[in-house]
């Protein structure tokens, strides 16, 4: 492994932790700057989003969901794949799970495509794929409402 490759595998790395923490602390502006501007979001089972303002309306509630944010959230990613494809160009792979004040809620996978754009790593595409959650639990709740 050189150092460009190093470069581009902690910088992408960066990038999901930024995409969590920013998510996580409601500051959706911030968050939709990691996105490419003709960047798509596929959630499994509730939609496809593309560009910055259809995927900001996935995450701020504008889709349509009823449902008031925990007072806590937290998102916890791991086995973190990064594959170099080719010149300013990823793929990635990676387990979440996700924490409320009342505990584990729900927990999947990101499937992700990373574009380098001016020196900078961004989502191309994220598939977000949830393989469970708590029963009741805000991530079910939100789930069940959520229709594009």
């Amino acid at each position: 492994m050189d150092v460009p490759e190093l470069l581009a595998r902690e910088s992408i790395r960066d990038l999901v932790a930024r995409y969590n923490a920013n998510g996580d602390s409601g500051r959706f502006g911030p968050m939709m700057e990691l996105f490419a501007e003709d960047a798509v979001v596929e959630f499994s089972g509730h939609g496809t989003y593309s560009g910055r303002d259809e995927i900001r309306s996935l995450f701020t509630g504008a889709a349509g969901v009823g449902t008031e944010p925990p007072e806590m959230i937290r998102h916890h990613v791991s086995t973190h794949q990064i594959d170099l494809v080719s010149s300013g160009i990823a793929k990635g792979r990676a387990y979440f799970v996700v924490y409320t004040g009342a505990g584990v809620d729900h927990w999947g996978r990101y499937i992700d495509d990373y574009r380098e754009e001016g020196g900078r790593w961004l989502f191309a595409a994220r598939k977000i794929i949830v393989d469970g959650q708590v029963e009741g639990g805000w991530g079910d709740r939100t789930s069940s409402r959520l229709v594009k």
